[in-house]
């Protein structure tokens, strides 16, 4: 008798100012996606900072979208302690985008399971491509491409995602920066029979073109200013919005909600 394996576990969620955060870590979310992606299951992985919060916060079509995925990472420190703070989730760590990518690509590797890179410019793609297959001997990438920096018409999305379904990746890693990414993959959940992982800035770490925060600035949930102290043009303004709502949202919920809904999903 043939025994089949069993399904990993998807994370619970808990509501976090209207936006549904998963409860997860490293390792349980590596096993849940390379689960998923061995099956060739549709699902979708989204990696949220404060930024990404926010967003979700401001805006509700993006919410929407977001609220529909499987899996929203705690990406941040801030939504990590956040979770903990309102929900006693226990978190040890958050699930950093690019580390994330890192240990699904080792885990790919070992499995033999490959995987598509959508996103960032035909430059990022080369650096990023040799980065991977020198650190991960063995990594199978399925296929790449950098798509126009804008909106695609319906039989470039079409083509887009045809060309991923005949790749054969288990997962889609997506590159396109908050919120083009999450609405990419919410837009074709059901098209394409693979995980596809929203990374944000990955693919430029780890090309080598963008620097990463050192781990102790990581650690204090600092990462946000070493950002901005290395774009400060680029993200002076969305730091210094979406740092100060996000304050705002923990501090309401200190001072007028005394027992947070902690629904499960």
């Amino acid at each position: 008798m043939i025994k089949h394996r069993a399904t990993v576990a998807k994370p619970k969620k808990r509501d976090l100012f209207g936006v549904r955060v998963s409860v997860t870590n490293y390792a349980s979310l590596t096993k849940w996606v390379m689960d998923c992606a061995t099956r060739r299951e549709s699902r979708t992985v989204a990696h949220l900072p404060v930024h990404g919060i926010v967003t979700a916060v401001l805006r509700r079509r993006y919410r929407n979208r977001i609220n529909g995925f499987d899996v929203v990472a705690p990406d941040g420190q801030p939504v990590r302690w956040a979770l903990n703070l309102f929900h006693k989730a226990g978190l040890k760590e958050r699930t950093y985008g690019p580390e994330f990518m890192l240990r699904v690509c080792a885990a790919a590797a070992a499995q033999e399971v490959g995987i598509y890179l959508y996103g960032s410019t035909p430059t990022v793609l080369a650096e990023l491509r040799d980065h991977l297959v020198q650190r991960f001997p063995g990594l199978w990438i399925a296929g790449w491409e950098s798509p126009p920096f804008r909106e695609l018409s319906p039989a470039e999305k079409k083509a887009a995602v045809k060309r991923i379904q005949d790749s054969g990746a288990g997962v889609v890693f997506i590159g396109l920066g908050c919120p083009r990414q999450e609405l990419f993959a919410a837009a074709h959940r059901k098209e394409i029979p693979a995980v596809q992982v929203c990374v944000g800035a990955a693919f430029e770490i780890h090309a080598g073109l963008k620097p990463m925060a050192p781990r102790w600035m990581q650690r204090v949930g600092l990462e946000w200013f070493f950002r901005l102290a290395n774009e400060p043009q680029r993200l002076w303004r969305r730091y210094l919005v979406t740092n100060t709502v996000f304050v705002l949202l923990v501090l309401r919920q200190l001072l007028f909600v005394r027992h947070p809904a902690a629904r499960s999903a």
